[in-house]
This record gives C-alpha cells, structure tokens and sequence, in this order.
C-alpha cells in the first residue's frame, strides 16, 4: 500500500525519555525517503510544539514545530474554543498553565471563582490538589481532562500519567468528565487531518498504545500500526477490543508495511 501521510507517536514509538528508540530514526528516515508527510501527535500535555524541535532533533530526528501535534494544542484550542472567557482551574503541569496563559486563557487557584476545572498530568499532584478539585466540581463546573493516558514511558519504566490523575479527580467527585482530549478524542481527530491534510486512506498511525494511537487511527479511517517498544505488549494486544492492521516492534520495521 502507497502512504501520503503517516501520524507518528512519540513516547514509546519514537523516543524514550530524550534517548531515540534503537531502530526508530532510520524507520523515521525511511519514511521521509519514500515521500511520507509525517506529524508527531503526542499525547504529553505539558510541553508546546517548538520544545519538540530540540528535543526530537537530538535525538535524530529532523522535524519543525509545524509537524507536532500535542494534547496541549488540542486542549488549548478546545477552551479557546468553548471557554474562552472563563475562569480555569488547572490542576497541571507548569508548562501547560504557561500554554493556555500564551493563548490568553485565564486562571485562577480559587475553587470558588473557577468556572472550569481542568485536569492533567502534574507531579506535584496531592491530598489539596483533590480536594481542591472536589470543591470546584462540587459547584457543577465543567471537567476537562487533556488526555486519558494512565500510563506514560518514561527513561526507567513507566509513571503515572494524566489519566491518573484525571481518574482519581472523577472517583472523589462522582462524576466522569464532561471531555478528555488528546487522542483518541475527536477534537484531536479534526486537528491531525487538518495539520495533515491527505487521505485517510493513504496515512498510516503508528504508536505505542492501543486504546489512544491505534484508536485514533482506527476512528478516523487510516491504517494502524502498534510498535511494542512503548506501553503495549502481545499481552496487552490479546485483551484489547482494538485491532491495529499491523503490529511491529518498532518503527525501524516500517518497510514491512510500506513494501
């Protein structure tokens, strides 16, 4: 099958930590030689498209902030969106507060004030933290979460990511959130066939997760490919109710699907 476009992960797929995944920069090449368009879309909140660029870049891969995708972006367009003149309560990393203060969307620490609660990945996440939170849901805020990713690779294993976070918020609270962005979310979805605009049946997903990554792709018509060099495993792949249309162990096999 010829590709246009390919949609690829980042954590797990391309890199662990900042340290390239072995195989992975020459399957990235490799699709470049064969005139693939790529877009990293990464479900990592916490750091705008143009850290991606040294970041990426040191780690073999040449790619402009242009060619990143990140839940921050979706996140930060869905309230710029939806609630652009609200109050915002953001448990968080630093980065993606400094994200939505770019973009001229407020925020406060005040659980009274708020008028949204959105919740993320945030390692200084605590006891307050979730009480703050259930105070603010208790008035009937929207809830917004940024991804569901519980997991995330990091250099030595996996931690705990923003679903996490977001699930202990939702437990306290009783109440699921109203939307969870990044992938495999439709605002997310809308995003990637915009910044890449090809067919979908001439792109190509390729990530690390099967309920985010191969489900996107899954959702949106494109041809999936899981990499067990990130999250999932043959284990995972046995109990999940998604199906990519190729499995690999990492991205350096990309010519067992491009031919």
């Amino acid at each position: 099958m010829e590709f246009s476009g390919a949609v690829l992960d980042v954590d797990g797929t391309v890199v662990r930590g900042d340290e390239p995944i072995p195989g992975a920069p020459a399957g990235y090449r490799r699709l470049r030689e064969a005139g693939v368009e790529t877009l990293f879309v990464s479900n990592n909140p916490t750091k705008a498209p143009p850290a991606y660029v040294d970041r990426l870049g040191a780690a073999g891969y040449d790619v402009d902030a242009d060619r990143v995708l990140t839940a921050g972006t979706v996140t930060t367009r869905y309230l710029r969106e939806h609630h652009a003149d609200d109050e915002l309560l953001c448990i968080g990393a630093p980065g993606l507060i400094e994200q939505f203060a770019a973009a001229d969307l407020a925020t406060t620490d005040d659980a009274d004030a708020a008028d949204a609660l959105v919740a993320s990945v945030d390692r200084g996440f605590d006891y307050a933290d979730l009480c703050t939170a259930l105070c603010t849901l208790d008035r009937g805020v929207p809830f917004i979460g940024t991804d569901p990713d519980v997991v995330i690779p990091a250099p030595e294993r996996d931690v705990p990511g923003s679903g996490a976070v977001i699930n202990a918020i939702a437990g306290v609270a009783e109440r699921d959130p109203d939307v969870v962005l990044g992938k495999p979310s439709d605002p997310a979805i809308e995003m990637v066939r915009e910044w890449l605009p090809v067919p979908p049946e001439e792109c190509l997903v390729v990530g690390d997760r099967l309920d985010t990554d191969v489900a996107l792709g899954e959702r949106a018509g494109m041809t999936t490919a899981l990499v067990l060099s990130g999250v999932a495993d043959e284990a995972a792949l046995e109990r999940s109710p998604v199906t990519p249309d190729h499995v690999l162990e990492h991205l350096g096999e990309i010519d067992r699907i491009l031919g």
